[in-house]
């Protein structure tokens, strides 16, 4: 799969053995559309795909699969091994906050036992040199305050989802410091802000329930209005990934670290507010306010991405509402015209990073 996505990041994924889990869930999916057009040879360990994989699905792609849970250690290593990847991406996880209150369990043991899993395999294989383990924003302590959380500040979490990401972050850093020190393996950490994109149909998640809502004729039922988050194009959070594991890949030693890759001041925007710039383009979308008591959920959280801005020379491509009119023409394209409109996003997303002159893309 060749298309203007090739020859970016240095061509390092060209022919590299790519390990993806979670390759069939939202960002997976993405990531692994991307890499196929990098030219990588990608691998999947993810478990069987549902309707929420529909993107995955229908993609396509050349991508070897395997139906494996990250919480059965001995499969994830027998995997790894016999998968011989050069660099694992670790998506594979319980992503969403309301699930992790009915079953908590589950959220912990994937997120912290699953992570574990992954690493430990990974330190048994000599070929891998370089892991990403992909955690969350929610990772944070959050103190509902106006600043963007910067990597240095204190892990917490109030609900299973959110604590067990920072769980993963603290498995991570005790696996590079008792482990990966001699550098033989180089591990980081990615911290997202709240992706948005074509594909996504998860339960509990306002992009697709506005998809479903619309496709079903009836009026989206919203639990908190009010409610801030660095909404993002689910490819601005991977292009950071990417960006990343070139550096390790390449084997520099301090980017071997915890990194934020979250929007601009200006994508911090309420839920209300993300529904009203998409209501034009989307003019059956209409909404209303549920009275009824939920479990508790951050009304407001912020990711301060200075660290990628000026080591990494990252930055978002697509402006808030660039992101809000991809997302909704996607859906709008699948919906009313039954058609996959990813590989030609992805293609104008690495033709504006190019005429932004954005160091991965020159």
């Amino acid at each position: 799969m060749e298309s203007v996505g090739m020859n970016l990041f240095n061509n390092i994924y060209h022919n590299q053995n790519v390990l993806l889990t979670g390759h069939n869930g939202f960002k997976g999916s993405w990531l692994s559309l991307w890499l196929s057009k990098l030219g990588a040879n990608v691998t999947g360990i993810s478990l069987s795909v549902t309707e929420d994989n529909l993107h995955w699905s229908e993609l396509n792609l050349d991508v070897e699969s395997h139906d494996i849970d990250v919480r059965d250690a001995s499969a994830i290593n027998k995997a790894i091994q016999a998968i011989k990847p050069s660099i694992v991406f670790h998506l594979a996880a319980q992503s969403l906050v309301r699930p992790s209150y009915r079953d908590p369990l589950e959220t912990w043991s994937t997120n912290v036992m699953g992570t574990a899993n992954v690493l430990e395999a990974c330190r048994k294989t000599s070929s891998v040199k370089a892991v990403i383990v992909v955690t969350s924003d929610k990772c944070y302590e959050n103190k509902e305050w106006h600043w963007g959380y910067r990597e240095t500040d204190r892990l917490g979490g109030y609900d299973p989802y959110s604590a067990s990401k920072a769980g993963a972050e603290l498995v991570a850093n005790s696996y590079r410091q008792s482990f990966f020190d001699k550098g033989d393996l180089l591990l980081a950490t990615a911290r997202a802000g709240n992706v948005i994109g074509g594909g996504d149909w998860s339960q509990d998640r306002i992009v697709p329930d506005v998809a479903r809502a619309v496709k079903n004729k009836c009026s989206l039922e919203i639990r908190s209005p009010n409610a801030t988050r660095p909404w993002q194009h689910v490819l601005e959070s991977l292009s950071g990934y990417l960006l990343l594991g070139q550096k390790l890949l390449e084997g520099k030693h301090d980017f071997a670290e915890a990194w934020n890759f979250g929007p601009s001041d200006e994508s911090n925007r309420s839920v209300e507010e993300m529904l009203t710039v998409m209501q034009p383009m989307w003019p059956d979308l209409v909404w209303n306010i549920s009275d009824a008591a939920h479990p508790h959920e951050a009304q407001l959280l912020r990711l301060d991405s200075a660290k990628a801005n000026q080591r990494l020379k990252w930055q978002p491509v697509w402006r808030w509402d660039k992101s809000i009119q991809a997302t909704a023409q996607w859906y709008r394209t699948y919906l009313e015209q039954n058609k996959i409109a990813s590989s030609e996003q992805l293609d104008q997303y690495i033709n504006d990073a190019r005429t932004m002159k954005q160091a991965w893309a020159i």
